[in-house]
């Protein structure tokens, strides 16, 4: 059972608001988390909940949303609080009535992601771990992007494939790709940017005034090219989009070809997360990429 009245009373001491009466309405989820609205008289706020041990998961998304608002480029979600209680562990966030983007709108979405990748930053990594969906990722602080990613990225899901056994169909092929890594590399060297980290097209929206949000993210200073692949997963965005992140801030000419590079941690974390369904599709894109090699 769901205590919301001591995430409410958690939401009256960060705010400064009392209020007696409040209603909450499920609204689904993906499959990580649930989700509500909880509704009081005079505001609505966003509430994701999952199992007590996942309160770390939270901080670290609240970490992330706050850390995109500091840099004033692209609107996000203000953090209300996050905390746990005997059942559940939430995170509390400002409600927002999401519409559909149209051209102008992810027109200025491309421009203003441009804006916040050309901020420069000091490493690769982040100050802290967080997830991507659920599955931990491991943010150590490195100044080499090939040994971060190597590492980091895609060694780390490989070990994770191999637990959930996936070691035959990935592990030898897997490790010659992070052994051969340096060739995509040879003539790019990326600077460390603030990245959303699972920028997707179901983690992006608008406000009532057609301006671009983007949640649920997985942050990390990292190459600005990862975060552009994942637009093109799951349907991708629009090409007005493309057009105004290009004009604002262009893409080395090899991009596409890392471009799978970095989408097959996505879907490795996919095999990870719910199964072998996503197997045939990392196996291809480990053959392809050795094949580029």
């Amino acid at each position: 059972m769901i205590n919301f009245d001591s995430i409410v009373q958690h939401i009256q001491q960060t705010t400064g608001r009392t209020f007696s009466d409040y209603s909450q309405t499920s609204i689904g989820g993906g499959g990580i988390n649930a989700a509500f609205q909880l509704k009081t008289p005079e505001q609505s706020y966003f509430i994701k909940l999952n199992t007590p041990q996942r309160e770390s998961m939270f901080e670290a998304e609240a970490q992330g949303l706050l850390n995109i608002a500091a840099t004033n480029c692209i609107r996000v979600p203000d953090v209300i609080c996050f905390g746990k209680t005997a059942t559940h562990s939430y995170l509390v966030l400002e409600y927002i009535a999401c519409q559909r983007f149209d051209q102008t709108s992810s027109t200025l979405l491309g421009e203003q992601l441009a804006q916040l990748h050309h901020i420069a930053q000091p490493y690769f990594g982040w100050h802290c771990d967080n997830t991507i969906g659920s599955t931990p990722q491991y943010n150590p602080r490195e100044h080499d992007w090939l040994t971060f990613w190597q590492q980091h990225r895609l060694q780390q899901q490989l070990t994770f494939a191999k637990q959930n056994g996936y070691a035959q169909q990935l592990q030898d092929k897997g490790d010659r790709l992070t052994d051969k890594l340096g060739v995509f590399f040879e003539a790019y060297s990326p600077q460390p940017a603030l990245l959303h980290g699972d920028l997707w097209s179901g983690n992006a929206a608008t406000d009532s005034q057609g301006r671009p949000i983007i949640y649920d993210p997985a942050c990390y200073y990292g190459d600005r090219e990862a975060d552009i692949a994942m637009t093109e997963l799951f349907g991708g965005f629009s090409q007005s989009f493309y057009d105004a992140y290009r004009a604002n801030l262009p893409l080395d000419a090899a991009y596409q070809t890392r471009k799978s590079l970095y989408n097959l941690y996505h879907i490795l974390n996919h095999v990870n997360l719910f199964g072998g369904s996503y197997l045939s599709q990392a196996s291809q894109m480990i053959d392809q990429l050795l094949a580029d090699t």
